[in-house]
């Protein structure tokens, strides 16, 4: 199986919204018209689906929802999936969707982080299509700022573009915008310094691999399973190996520890060449902080750990395409990320 990479889109493409785990409250819709209407403005049309309420923890059945993003990411006319944010329950929609029909259909876009992650990482391990790890679409009218890229400036790359960033030298700690106030708001409220930083030594790095990765809290759970089958898809995609990237969305650190030694177990490091662990603001535990987490459950591997790395649920984000060859460059003096459409 050859990764394959979905067409880059152009203006007048569809990008369907959907929300496979949670859905949109109804004071939260006048922010998803906005997140839409900026997609328009950049020459787009949007295609919203059925499945946004939020009349549970998620917007529909898990049938219901399996079968419309499949229906989107296998209809030529929808160029990208993006669903308004993550959730809770996006991997009951495994088992539903049709993954005959994927493997038979061009690849569309799927672009978003947190509970989408559950999805990103089975479409790229389980159906060799690239993904996109990064903003979701109620993020998406935030300015990004320089050097690190918004996700629509990906997905209009040719193929064999390559994609550098770089670390953003500020970010927020504290609170989302609340966009119930004003959902128009466009420009993150940064609020801390800070830049990457080793957490397993001082020397710099420069490292190749695949990139692959997703959020700790989701991911996790589909070690052991089809949907997850992480040493195969270096058998099948990767030889040169990995870069994999996770990132604790509100997990205490002792969960974070448990959570990495399973995928550890489970092969999930075997072949990786670096590891980059995202900016957190989850919480410490008694006698282990987050830090000490992921040394304690990952410093044995022998490979460069970088840590305070722009992805996730500490905004800002970098754009990272899980299946495109990476090389990551750390030292004290500067970082860089760069992805090539290949």
């Amino acid at each position: 199986m050859t990764l394959r990479y979905p067409a880059a889109l152009r203006p007048g493409d569809v990008i369907g919204v959907t929300a496979p785990s949670a859905g949109v409250a109804p004071a939260l819709r006048p922010r998803l018209e906005v997140a839409a209407e900026h997609l328009r403005s950049r020459g787009f049309e949007v295609l919203l689906g059925d499945c946004l309420d939020d009349a549970g923890v998620v917007s529909a059945p898990a049938a219901e929802r399996a079968a419309e993003l499949t229906a989107m990411l296998t209809d030529p006319a929808v160029r990208a999936v993006v669903p308004p944010w993550g959730g809770q329950l996006a991997i009951d929609l495994l088992p539903h969707l049709d993954w005959e029909r994927l493997a038979a259909a061009e690849p569309t876009w799927l672009v978003g982080f947190s509970d989408t992650t559950t999805l990103l990482l089975p479409l790229t391990v389980h159906a060799g299509w690239a993904t996109l790890h990064g903003q979701n679409l109620m993020d998406t009218p935030y300015q990004v700022p320089a050097p690190l890229m918004p996700w629509l400036d990906v997905v209009t790359a040719p193929r064999g573009a390559v994609l550098s960033q770089a670390p953003s030298r500020a970010h927020r700690r504290g609170a989302f915008d609340d966009w119930a106030a004003d959902p128009t708001v466009t420009g993150y409220s940064f609020d801390t310094a800070g830049t990457w930083v080793r957490l397993d030594g001082e020397e710099p790095v420069t490292v190749a691999g695949r990139l692959l990765g997703g959020c700790l809290e989701t991911i996790h759970h589909l070690q052991g399973t089809p949907y997850g089958d992480v040493p195969g898809f270096v058998e099948r995609q990767a030889p040169e190996g990995l870069v994999v990237y996770v990132e604790a969305a509100e997990a205490p650190a002792l969960d974070t520890a448990r959570s990495l030694h399973g995928m550890r177990l489970a092969g999930w490091f075997d072949h990786a060449r670096a590891v980059l662990v995202g900016r957190t603001s989850a919480p410490d535990s008694p006698g282990l902080t987050q830090r000490e987490a992921v040394l304690d459950a990952l410093g044995g591997l022998g490979v460069p750990i970088i840590g305070e790395v722009d992805c996730g649920h500490v905004p800002p984000h970098l754009a990272l395409v899980n299946g495109a060859p990476t090389t990551v460059r750390w030292s004290p003096r500067g970082s860089s990320l760069v992805q090539t459409l290949a």
